[in-house]
């Protein structure tokens, strides 16, 4: 698949100004200030291009918000996407990411999902203080990321269970310990939609455990 830019990306990165992408777009964006990208070639798109092959088209460090729901879990190479995420991240980037939980029952319904995540999923990636209670292994990646924020959604279509289990939800978010008590007990009691995570780039000396 070739990439095919339609704006002038050199005077958006020169403009001197906050830039701001959105990866897997699809028929919407946020607003003109964003650069999307997509590998449907729809009117909402600014650059088409085959994100399993990474950002090339994108230098280092020009980024400083960087958007990407509901996309991971199409991924075959998600590691490789999550280093180019990264590289392309200034120092004070954030990354605004939305996943499906394993808990969703909907998650299995499309065909087109390769992964799933869980609430440690990016704890694989973080230093060793900010892992939780159950210590997952960090030595698969040498990648590291500072996790601002996590959630776990449950926002549901139905009505009737909306407030519920946004007053569940809040409970469910109102400590990590409460986080992983939940996942380990409860999640296949009330699913969870999906992970809110913010992250940006850990310290250059703090990448390596």
């Amino acid at each position: 698949m070739k990439t095919k830019i339609k704006i002038d990306l050199a005077k958006r990165l020169a403009e001197g100004r906050a830039v701001a992408v959105e990866i897997g777009c699809g028929p919407k964006r946020r607003d003109a200030s964003v650069i999307t990208i997509d590998r449907v070639d729809l009117d909402s798109v600014d650059i088409v291009a085959d994100i399993e092959k990474g950002l090339p088209f994108l230098p280092d460090g020009c980024v400083d918000r960087l958007y990407c729901r509901s996309v991971l879990e199409h991924i075959d190479h998600f590691e490789g996407l999550l280093g180019e995420m990264l590289r392309v991240l200034s120092d004070d980037g954030r990354a605004y990411v939305f996943v499906p939980h394993f808990s969703n029952p909907y998650y299995y319904s499309d065909y087109t999902h390769k992964r799933f995540f869980g609430l440690y999923s990016f704890y694989y990636f973080v230093r060793p203080h900010q892992q939780l209670r159950r210590n997952v292994p960090i030595f698969y990646s040498d990648m590291r990321i500072e996790i601002v924020s996590l959630k776990l959604d449950f926002k549901t279509p139905f009505w009737i269970s909306r407030h519920l289990r946004k007053v569940f939800g809040l409970l469910v978010n109102s400590c990590r310990w409460m986080q992983e008590c939940y996942e380990l007990h409860g999640c296949y009691l009330v699913p969870c939609n999906g992970i809110e995570i913010v992250f940006k780039k850990a310290a250059p000396e703090e990448r390596t455990p």
